[in-house]
């Protein structure tokens, strides 16, 4: 008999690391809380209304169903505490404590940290009162990024081109309430944009292959931000050269930084990194978890299973286990309501999930229920992740979008050019 494991959350990248738990034979089953209409239907898997938050419902259930490892997915139970919860009940989980996922819950901190360890990244000043901030902006005219301090769903961010653009970004993080009370002002950077994510079990990290995401709603990375709209790996921007150095720049010394106050970090951590035109890589943001959608193009390349990753990582045993990936290229287009990421519709059903799983994608869910009679609607801003895997990236993009041609309800929007970047190189 194999292990049970927990997957907590509900999204796209939630479902992506069900199905990849589930694919191996040393699991029994996965438990998802609260998981999607995706995970309800997912061999192996059964749904648990338990929020995420619920702490000691959570450690409850794992206590009852004997979990081996609990994957926490979403950044907001990891900034509050859960994984620091889990393991004071004894229960092994696969996150960062508390006072690890500050480096994604405050930007400051973050920006400090990188400082600290020497970390190449965009130079920056942060204002705890918002008045000298606005008095800041109009002595320095040009281009700035404004961000949120804390945890803004992916929406806290602003590139303004101009002052009067940043002074309007700042006076929108009030809708971000506590998080937006400290802003963090930075030079804009030049170049291309990656995302290199890495396992780490406090001592060591072994980083996965490139990946690009497209966070922008418009075709050409045009209009506003979004949790985002698809994702490709690996991205050849980043060289083999050009992984190494990241590895020694970036991830080594935060680390030993992290290390050094104490954190032991267990997880996944992201580097969202800028490279300059002249191969500079510098980071823009850490995050603390596996990303969405990176993760439904990461995971499926992954050939060891990520149930030994995983309890690997989570034990501190990482150096023991080879982490070895497909050679082959993935791509996700993600399916979202029309109007997102402003308002959009909910409860509208959802047709022709068969075709597109006929024409070799898989389909991973984020904003979705299924009813009894095993219909499926939408629930939520992005509705479906759809990836492929194949030899290329040409070709991967093209299964992709063959189904999500298949698939459809109401005012579903998706962008045309994911991958536009490599594809153009």
């Amino acid at each position: 008999m194999g292990s049970n494991y927990l997957v907590v959350g509900g999204g796209g990248r939630e479902h992506c690391l069900a199905w990849g738990l589930a694919r191996s034979e040393a699991v029994e089953r996965v438990y998802v809380a609260p998981g999607n209409g995706g995970t309800a239907g997912e061999p192996k898997c059964t749904n648990v209304p338990i929020s995420p938050f619920d702490f000691e419902g959570l450690i409850h259930f794992a206590r009852e169903k004997e979990i081996a490892v609990a994957v926490v997915g979403p950044e907001a139970p990891l900034a509050a505490g859960l994984v620091d919860a889990l393991r004071t009940a004894g229960i092994t989980a696969f996150g960062p404590d508390r006072a690890g996922a500050r480096i994604e819950a405050s930007k400051a901190w973050a920006k400090e940290l990188m400082e600290d360890a020497g970390v190449p990244t965009a130079g920056a000043v942060i204002f705890g009162d918002l008045d000298r901030a606005r008095d800041y902006l109009r002595a320095t005219p040009g281009a700035h990024v404004v961000k949120a301090d804390g945890l803004a769903q992916g929406k806290g961010v602003t590139v303004a081109l101009d002052s009067e653009e940043a002074l309007a970004a700042l006076d929108g993080l009030a809708r971000f309430g506590d998080a937006g009370q400290t802003v963090v002002i930075e030079e804009k950077l030049e170049g291309e944009e990656a995302s290199v994510l890495a396992f780490v079990d406090g001592r060591t990290f072994v980083t996965m292959p490139a990946a690009q995401d497209h966070k922008r709603i418009g075709a050409g990375d045009t209009g506003p931000n979004t949790g985002g709209m698809g994702a490709y790996a690996p991205a050849p921007l980043v060289t083999p050269a050009l992984m190494a150095r990241v590895g020694r720049e970036i991830f080594e010394p935060i680390l030993d930084v992290l290390a050094a106050q104490g954190v032991d970090y267990r997880g996944v951590l992201y580097a969202g990194l800028m490279i300059e035109p002249d191969g500079t890589p510098k980071v823009i943001e850490f995050n603390c978890r596996f990303g969405d959608p990176e993760t439904q193009v990461l995971v499926p390349l992954l050939a060891t299973p990520l149930a030994e990753v995983v309890t690997a990582t989570a034990a501190g045993r990482l150096a023991e286990i080879s982490v070895e990936w497909r050679t082959a290229a993935a791509a996700c287009v993600v399916i979202a309501a029309g109007g997102y990421p402003g308002n959009y519709n909910q409860g509208d059903e959802i047709t022709g999930l068969a075709e597109a799983v006929a024409e070799g994608a898989l389909l991973f869910h984020s904003g979705t229920r299924r009813s009894d009679d095993g219909r499926v609607f939408t629930s939520g801003g992005r509705v479906l992740s759809v990836s492929a895997v194949d030899a290329t990236l040409a070709a991967a993009l093209g299964k992709a979008y063959s189904a999500v041609g298949k698939i459809d309800f109401a005012d579903a929007y998706h962008r045309p050019d994911i991958g536009w970047r490599a594809r153009s190189r």
